[in-house]
């Protein structure tokens, strides 16, 4: 018995990152089926009246707009050239522009294949195109989570480290809710969002990791 879960947990950890993105693509599966049936979950209306009772304010509301741009194409394309000029080496440089365009032309992709309307009752801002997956949340998953990939990866300084991921990460999750918050996505659409950008992240971090371990300095 002892040597099986010894077998069990050896499995686990050599292949946790295939177990992860199974769970996200299990998840999605079962999401996207239950939206084409339902159109508007009751979580989706759920999300909006917790963000809508606890959070909307007219104080918070031009937060949530400032927050939501570090998630635009504008800023990500922006900051994505700026990396690239930085950066010394510019193989890592390159990876990050690339994953950033991979990213927005599978959101492209997957939101002409499923084209959901977006929420339209509780606009903040206007947004036009369809609503899933979020394409804020996905490719700031992406791109952010990406960065958060090469931090640990590159960075030696424990604390500098710690601080970057967990920035990087409250960032992500505040895209997110924003776009609730906004008025211009479900709930399930910025989860769709996390769980494709999780799974297209394994696959993109483990496809050019060579490139991301070599030469650290």
């Amino acid at each position: 018995m002892k040597d099986k879960l010894v077998g069990v947990k050896k499995f686990l950890l050599n292949n946790y990152k295939l177990l992860i993105m199974f769970v996200c693509i299990i998840i999605l599966l079962f999401l996207i089926e239950d939206i084409m049936d339902k159109d508007i979950m009751t979580f989706d209306e759920t999300g909006y009246s917790i963000v809508s009772k606890y959070l909307i304010t007219d104080t918070l509301t031009p937060i949530a707009k400032i927050i939501t741009f570090f998630g635009s194409a504008y800023w990500l394309i922006g900051l994505s050239i700026f990396l690239l000029l930085i950066i010394k080496n510019k193989k890592i440089g390159i990876s990050i522009s690339i994953n950033l365009g991979l990213a927005a032309l599978t959101n492209f992709l997957l939101k002409q294949i499923l084209q959901r309307p977006r929420p339209i009752g509780h606009r903040i801002i206007d947004e036009s195109g369809y609503s899933l997956p979020s394409g804020h949340s996905m490719v700031s998953m992406a791109f952010y989570g990406f960065l958060i990939y090469l931090v640990y990866k590159r960075i030696e300084n424990k604390h500098l480290k710690s601080f970057l991921i967990a920035l990087l990460f409250v960032l992500i999750i505040n895209i997110g809710i924003s776009r609730i918050y906004l008025g211009v996505h479900y709930t399930s659409d910025v989860i769709a969002g996390f769980l494709v950008a999780i799974s297209y992240l394994i696959i993109y971090a483990n496809t050019i990791k060579s490139l991301i371990l070599e030469d650290k300095k």
